[in-house]
């Protein structure tokens, strides 16, 4: 079992030594252009950590190759708001003009991001606004704190921008009213500012419609330049499903109840093998997105060592307890934000067991709790026998010595054997009958004539 497990952390480690170099290839730097660059970045799905990381590669090859524009092209309901605060420092401090190009919804993390570029650009029918904070179950948060801190950030977005700070305001926070004149249009307690293209246009936050890229470029006079559009590497989209939090739940909820099962139910490989590959992914998704370190992996496979150590030499429980602090400590310092990852990480454990569980007990009889157990039996039925068998007496017919209150004496063929009754009493000198034997027991039974 133990050279089985080496091998697995063996494999999952090579895998990440193999797989990690090429897949951090970059695009290499073009050069610069005389006329002058463009740079294109798509910025769409879910606003997560993957994407912060790709989005900074984006814009430091923007840098190198001295773009005078970068147009994001916006689509997405939103994210994190950590993500969405680091993405729009990049924004802000880029050297080229900015360009939002709200392509469908800047909603949420989204409209973060918009407000703070330069200009904004939305197609017609596309949305921007709605950006307040909410939980993972989509639950709005009323926290004060964490509401001022986001009404704070939308505000200075919108007047680094020349934008109105109250309708960035009415964006996040349902307590205020917001009167929008330019639109015929009070925002109410209780509602969350969000604009159409025609309206985002009246209030003075986004400076025109387009229907397409094309029409962006004509509109910012860039189309004479050179335009590089830079999308998101086969890495970056590995990391960034990777490194997703439902994706990452789920690798935790596999890599545990495999562990698990492998461990109490060994001898299939599967499930051991599916636990390890689970939480190698888990670790190149957070390399490959620039958060895990090599001393992260090092740490989770020493604790995994120290539970298998756990299991053949005594040690009180100790090598168990700081192998569940290295696997913990390993997840745990790999993610971007360790908080929420202890907390998945946490609920993940639950359903692990619940699944782990199923499993163990369905294949009880192979679990390695059995080799603990004595379970072999040395009965009649295996040929094994503790005294002299008396089932060759069963039927015969004899009398009772004494009385059988229930236990006594009785003569059959001429000899006299220690007998019980069924549960009656039999008085002296009473036939009886053999009913059966048990061991050294002989059951009897009386003769009505």
């Amino acid at each position: 079992m133990m050279r089985k497990w080496f091998f697995m952390l063996f494999t999952s480690v090579m895998l990440l030594a193999g797989v990690l170099p090429a897949a951090m290839v970059r695009a290499e730097t073009q050069p610069v252009p005389a006329a002058g660059v463009t740079v294109v970045i798509p910025v769409e799905q879910t606003i997560e950590t993957g994407l912060e990381k790709y989005v900074r590669r984006a814009f430091a090859e923007a840098e190198a190759l001295n773009a005078d524009r970068v147009v994001l092209e916006i689509n997405t309901y939103g994210g994190r708001v950590d993500a969405a605060e680091n993405i729009g420092a990049l924004v802000q401090a880029s050297k080229a003009e900015t360009i939002a190009f709200v392509r469908e919804k800047a909603v949420s993390a989204g409209a973060f991001i918009a407000i703070n570029a330069d200009r904004i650009i939305m197609t017609p029918g596309s949305s921007i606004g709605s950006a307040a904070v909410v939980d993972q179950s989509g639950t709005l948060v009323q926290d004060p704190k964490t509401v001022a801190h986001w009404v704070s950030k939308m505000r200075s977005a919108a007047e680094s921008n020349g934008r109105k700070p109250d309708i960035a305001h009415g964006m996040v926070d349902t307590s205020i009213v917001v009167e929008m004149p330019e639109i015929a249009r009070t925002k109410q307690k209780g509602e969350l500012v969000s604009l159409t293209a025609e309206e985002a246009v009246k209030v003075g936050y986004a400076q025109g419609i387009a229907s397409s890229r094309q029409e962006v470029l004509a509109s910012i006079n860039a189309e004479q330049t050179t335009v590089v559009v830079i999308e998101p590497t086969a890495a970056e989209k590995v990391a960034r499903f990777l490194t997703n939090p439902a994706t990452m739940a789920i690798l935790f909820i596999i890599g545990i109840a495999g562990i698990l099962i492998e461990l109490f139910v060994p001898g299939f490989g599967i499930p051991g093998l599916a636990g390890m590959g689970a939480f190698a992914l888990y670790f190149f998704g957070q390399y490959i997105a620039g958060f895990a370190g090599v001393e992260d992996v090092i740490l989770f496979i020493a604790g995994i060592i120290l539970l298998l150590l756990e299991l053949f030499v005594p040690s009180f429980g100790i090598l168990g307890i700081l192998g569940f602090a290295g696997i913990i400590g390993g997840v745990v310092l790999a993610a971007y934000d360790s908080q929420n990852a202890l907390a998945t990480l946490g609920y993940a454990s639950l359903a692990a067991l619940v699944i782990a569980g199923v499993f163990i007990w369905y294949f009880r009889h192979k679990g390695i709790w059995n080799k603990f157990i004595l379970r072999d039996r040395l009965g009649d039925e295996e040929g094994y026998f503790s005294s002299e068998s008396k089932k060759h007496l069963v039927g015969l017919k004899g009398i009772t010595v004494t009385p059988l209150r229930p236990s006594g004496t009785a003569e059959l063929e001429g000899a006299r054997y220690d007998v019980v009754s069924e549960s009656q009493f039999i008085g002296a000198g009473v036939s009886i009958v053999v009913v059966k034997t048990d061991g050294t027991r002989i059951v009897v039974k009386e003769v009505r004539e």
